[in-house]
């Protein structure tokens, strides 16, 4: 499968909205977890990042990380209020890729933590923690190393030997 993973546009909005009322259909039937109004101001906001997995034009998943400043974490911290990707997607890359730029969008705003609710399921929990979550009671956590994200994401750190 070639999808990209890039920031969201305005015309994305009504097939992200579908795709998390969907999402939300199936896990608890309580309705949109997004609203049109919202999304589109977050996707111009800077402290909001709005992700979308893209295959041939369509929408197959969608991240939406938010940032709140935190005294007690000292700092920024993102929290990813919505994963979802369409059932007949291959979940478990896409998702995986949509955590990385979550993470990656978190670190170039500035961000010393980025946390989200854990998944009921066993599989996706462990998904979260490959990725270096780790379960702190309510919420997945994982810290940022903002030296790292200064340098750059893709530069190799060696260790003295």
């Amino acid at each position: 499968m070639d999808y990209q993973v890039r920031p969201a546009r305005i015309t994305d909005i009504d097939r992200i909205v579908s795709l998390c009322a969907a999402q939300s259909a199936m896990a608890d039937g309580s309705g949109p977890l997004v609203g049109q109004d919202l999304l589109r101001q977050l996707i111009y906001l800077p402290q909001a990042s709005v992700l979308v997995a893209d295959l041939r034009r369509a929408i197959i998943g969608v991240g939406i990380l938010a940032l709140r400043p935190s005294v007690r974490k000292g700092g920024y911290v993102g929290t990813v209020d919505v994963l979802s990707v369409e059932a007949r997607a291959d979940g478990e890359q896409i998702v995986g890729a949509l955590i990385e730029e979550l993470i990656r969008s978190a670190k170039n705003k500035g961000c010393v933590l980025v946390e989200a609710e854990p998944p009921g399921d066993p599989g996706e929990r462990a998904r979260w923690e490959r990725q270096g979550f780790v379960d702190t009671g309510p919420l997945l956590e994982r810290p940022i190393d903002q030296a790292r994200a200064v340098s750059g994401a893709s530069q190799q750190v060696k260790e003295p030997t």
